[in-house]
């Protein structure tokens, strides 16, 4: 699972050990589980035995002795190692087998990753029936699901840029493989506790698979393959979750939908063997025999600029983080993420009802969240192909002019009371569809390497909080009106392209290192 030539075996085993401890604690939970089949596999009020706390206590310790077997040799060592280094690494590599598997396993984790958190929609149902309590009470479970992808999206980039991207994902792994035993708790908030801790796990690992494919990909193949990577692992992710959903609630109930980590973390783990650890985050920690051996398996090399070609103004300068241009980008990349949850947890799930309201038929308002389902999957190969053959900066502004056209639309649906939603909703939905495909692949791009995780994290955790402020004011019943919806999400969706017109980058088929002030040289303070 971790090449014991970057931990070491001591480290190694302890990551092991982790594992298989936090997976002896999962299967103590199940025959809790399996005693309710004659109920239907209702556990409400049954009292945990003796074996599932154990378990718990098990799970607990296992992600601590993982997380340690994660944990670098020598990290104070090989941060202040990259002062001493300038090196670089070509990124003209042609696209090889080993490129096409590491996008492959990266879609596959990415599936595993997504198909958690919508796996909340269809375990409502069955939480308001066995547990007996209102939906607005239950709604608390993906509110804090929510509210844990903000806390992951950031925490997670974090550990990323300080561990590495392999082993963030590698941790978020083991923690899928723990929270499985939500499936088992036999009340709701102990599904509310676990349901956050899952969410920290999704939330943190999509922005780290960004991070680590887009320094991993050669410059030219970079924009297409983020989008697309992006893109299929939300599809599939979706699609795998209504399966599961189909197949297998009507037998085991709604609590298989959490149960299903435990197989599904466990090969994302296994899948860890085929995930290499970044070339550029192992050179800038001054590993460089280590960046070596990943970089000739995707036929590339390392080469040492010499320090008197290195213009002196650029030795030892970082790439500011402060200024204008920096803020400038940063903000307005936060706030078109907030806007996109606005309408994708808010807008977009309030439409039908008040649709209804408005005395338009069940069929057409049921038919525009199938429109959203239907269109997902050729908006994402439009969007990639539009993104790597087009502009990365115009790509992803014209979404958010789409998505601003459709928000117009609603406005002229509120303020005429009548005519068909069809056009303003198909514009929003492919809008945001778009700009979440190109947000964080572009975000990812955007930032130098020593910030890359937790910058693309921060957005993350952005895009789920606007989220989090639609499901407020849905547990408090303040659904506001379509026409304050709309001008509520469009004056900040209207800051934000002009914010990224101004101040966003070209990205696309320029090598990072251009993307950074700091051009070519690994100095002080990274990349």
């Amino acid at each position: 699972m971790i090449d014991s030539a970057t931990l070491g075996d001591r480290r190694l085993w302890a990551f092991v050990l982790g594992t298989v401890a936090v997976t002896v604690g999962v299967v103590l939970h199940l025959p809790m589980f399996w005693m309710g089949r004659s109920m239907g596999f209702r556990m409400a009020g049954m009292p945990m035995d003796s074996g599932m706390i154990a378990g718990m206590w098990m799970i607990i310790a296992g992600v601590g002795v993982a997380a340690y077997g994660l944990l670098p040799r020598n990290l104070s060592k090989q941060i202040a190692a990259s002062s001493e280094l300038v090196v670089a690494a070509p990124e003209d590599a042609p696209l090889s087998w080993a490129h096409w598997r590491l996008m492959a396993v990266l879609v596959v984790a990415l599936v595993i990753d997504i198909m958690k958190p919508a796996s909340l929609g269809f375990t409502i149902p069955g939480m308001v029936n066995e547990y007996g309590l209102s939906r607005s009470a239950v709604s608390l479970v993906p509110f804090f699901a929510l509210c844990g992808t903000v806390v992951g999206s950031f925490l997670w980039g974090w550990i990323a840029d300080i561990y590495g991207r392999k082993a963030s994902i590698l941790l978020s792994a083991v923690m899928f493989v723990g929270t499985s035993i939500c499936g088992a708790m036999p009340s709701l908030n102990w599904n509310i506790g676990m349901c956050f801790m899952m969410g920290m796990a999704a939330g943190g690992m999509l922005p780290v698979t960004y991070a680590l494919l887009a320094e991993m990909m050669p410059s030219r193949h970079r924009g297409w393959s983020l989008v697309l990577v992006g893109g299929l692992g939300a599809v599939g992710g979706y699609a795998a979750a209504s399966l599961i959903a189909a197949w297998l609630e009507p037998i085991y109930s709604w609590r298989i939908l959490w149960l299903a980590n435990l197989p599904s973390g466990l090969m994302l783990v296994v899948l860890g063997t085929f995930i290499p650890e970044s070339a550029k985050f192992l050179l800038a920690r001054g590993r460089a025999v280590e960046a070596q051996q990943v970089m000739a398996q995707f036929g590339s090399t390392v080469r040492k600029v010499a320090s008197d070609a290195v213009p002196a103004a650029a030795r030892g300068r970082a790439a500011p983080l402060s200024g204008s241009a920096f803020v400038g980008k940063l903000a307005a990349l936060s706030l078109i993420a907030i806007c996109w949850g606005l309408v994708n947890f808010g807008l977009l799930l309030w439409l039908p009802a008040e649709l209804v309201a408005r005395g338009y038929s069940m069929a057409v308002s049921s038919g525009l969240l199938a429109w959203s389902a239907l269109i997902a999957l050729p908006t994402v190969f439009l969007v990639a192909w539009i993104y790597h053959a087009w502009s990365t900066k115009g790509s992803l502004i014209s979404g958010i002019a789409m998505t601003l056209g459709g928000l117009a639309g609603i406005l002229w649906l509120d303020r005429s009371g009548g005519g068909s939603p069809v056009v303003p909703v198909a514009l929003l939905i492919v809008g945001s569809n778009a700009i979440i495909a190109m947000l964080l692949p572009y975000a990812a791009e955007s930032f130098p390497l020593r910030i890359r995780g937790r910058s693309t994290g921060w957005i993350a955790a952005c895009s789920k909080l606007g989220g989090v402020f639609a499901q407020i004011l849905s547990i408090f019943a303040i659904i506001p009106s379509l026409g304050t919806s709309a001008w509520m999400i469009a004056v900040p969706t209207a800051l934000s392209l002009l914010l990224i017109a101004r101040y966003g980058k070209e990205t696309r088929g320029r090598d990072l290192r251009d993307l950074d002030p700091d051009g070519h040289v690994f100095d002080k303070a990274g990349y």
